[in-house]
């Protein structure tokens, strides 16, 4: 019997960068699947490439920027592109499961035809609650593009066979507002490897001089809170006198320029270093120096319901964080954070001096991050719910979930 075919679409990463959906590729593949992605290209990619085991089809991206306009031409154009790229991919054969990973939520449609064409299944692996972004961006729930949000979520959620959420309250969000039934949405969260991402040797360069080194990685998007590091790294060195800390931020994102800015603009270029988009190597230096984690991801109606990777991939590193008061963050890093009152600057800066002045407390919520990722929140747990999600739409047994199945486990 041939390998079960599986078509992953993404549109706003490309693999193998991203992370979730890579782990998730690597599982299937593991287990005896035949795995297309379609993507946009990454930095020096060709059209076509296979990496491990996996076929990926890339078209050249388009981000003509930020504003309302340019989200609706992105996506066009991001459509047309996956479109035309599954209909090649389907060359080499038909596909029993189709997954959609969102943002946008576009891709339904494309889902729909090979439904048709192939009695194809599909998947909606569910990572951001686009009606929320845009909320979160531009405010208000009754605007025209809101609503289509709203109207393309229902879609998504309701032509598929099956949801891949995030975290419950994502899952709550499919069952409540889109009206799936319990037994079609299975909670897979984005867990890290512990394996992969652990804490090695420190490296001193990279407090440049400083005592101590706190840390940030991730997207730097209006929504993310860097802007708020920045603030709060103002409040620290100026106001609380404090100028033995030194902050690194990793990553990039719309806001980039602007928080470049604003830490010029503030005189902080002795404290705030940013690094823009750095290779894994530089990643793991830094986060195995660093005394402290920051999600800054400020209460809004995104993030108090969303699972932030940046947090656990702290915890994975031995790292405690400093975070504000949200759901989900909460449900995530337990005791291994701190949680300040939401969007407060004053009061995240001071959480962020008062952790570092407490070392004990600092090695204990190491301690307990690092257990928690181990023990629950690793992709090695999360997979068995994802493959089990694959098996029971296709009818192959995966040597994981037979596993699970026959310990019981």
């Amino acid at each position: 019997m041939s390998a079960p075919r599986v078509l992953i679409i993404i549109q706003n990463l490309w693999v193998p960068f991203d992370r979730r959906v890579w782990l998730e590729c690597q599982a299937l593949v593991a287990s005896g699947y035949d795995v297309t992605v379609v993507c946009p290209k990454g930095p020096g990619d060709p059209s076509y490439q296979v990496i491990d085991g996996v076929t990926v089809h890339q078209y050249k991206a388009y981000a003509p920027g930020g504003s309302k306009i340019s989200f609706i031409a992105e996506y066009a154009y991001s459509f047309l592109m996956t479109l035309r790229l599954v209909l090649r991919a389907r060359k080499a054969g038909t596909f029993d499961v189709l997954q959609a990973c969102n943002p946008p939520d576009i891709f339904w449609p494309i889902a729909m035809l090979l439904r048709r064409l192939d009695r194809t299944r599909f998947v909606f692996d569910h990572h951001d609650l686009c009606p929320e972004l845009f909320q979160s961006r531009f405010g208000g729930t009754t605007s025209l593009p809101y609503k289509g949000l709203r109207f393309l979520e229902r879609m998504t959620h309701r032509k598929a066979d099956h949801v891949i959420s995030t975290n419950d309250s994502y899952r709550r969000i499919a069952i409540t507002r889109s009206g799936k039934a319990n037994h079609d949405v299975t909670v897979v969260r984005t867990g890290p490897d512990p394996e992969r991402l652990r804490r090695g040797g420190a490296d001193e360069s990279l407090r440049r001089g400083h005592r101590y080194l706190v840390t940030y990685i991730g997207v730097m998007g209006p929504q993310d809170g860097v802007d708020i590091v920045v603030r709060a790294a103002d409040h620290i060195v100026n106001n609380l006198g404090r100028t033995d800390i030194a902050f690194t931020l990793m990553g990039g994102g719309d806001s980039f320029d602007e928080v470049v800015a604003l830490r010029d603009e503030l005189g902080l270029g002795d404290h705030v270093e940013f690094t823009g988009r750095v290779p894994d190597e530089t990643v793991r230096a830094v986060m195995s120096t660093a005394d402290l984690g920051l999600s800054p991801d400020p209460k809004n109606p995104l993030n108090d319901v969303s699972t932030m990777n940046k947090t656990m991939e702290y915890m994975a590193f031995e790292l405690p964080v400093v975070a504000f008061d949200l759901i989900e963050t909460k449900v995530s890093a337990e005791d291994a954070a701190v949680y300040v009152e939401p969007n407060d600057v004053a009061l995240y800066g001071q959480a962020i001096v008062d952790l570092l002045d407490d070392e004990v407390k600092r090695r204990r919520m190491a301690r307990l991050g690092r257990e928690r990722v181990e023990q629950v929140l690793a992709w090695k747990h999360q997979q068995k719910a994802y493959l089990g999600v694959y098996d029971g739409l296709t009818g192959h047994v995966s040597e994981v979930s037979h596993i699970t199945r026959a310990t019981g486990s």
